[in-house]
């Protein structure tokens, strides 16, 4: 191998636990907005139930995050 391709080796290395939590914080994004336009949604149709509706974004979102905080400390716990 030669020193120019160690080189390039060495800095996507250095790099890949952020590359890593990018790919990883997508799925939690996507989830969230999910969550909350199919809560909109439900809340114009039945504004009656708006607080059990409310209450299951809250949980939902809690689920969400946790996995993309999962994803931030993966790369550091791996150490890649």
């Amino acid at each position: 191998m030669s020193a120019l391709q160690t080189l390039a080796a060495e800095g996507v290395h250095g790099s890949l636990g952020s590359i890593g939590y990018g790919l990883a914080a997508i799925g939690p994004g996507v989830g969230v907005g999910i969550i909350f336009g199919n809560g909109t949604s439900a809340l114009a149709r039945q504004p009656e139930a708006a607080g059990l509706i409310r209450a299951n974004q809250i949980m939902g979102f809690a689920f969400c995050e946790a996995l993309a905080l999962i994803g931030i400390v993966l790369p550091f716990v791996y150490g890649i």
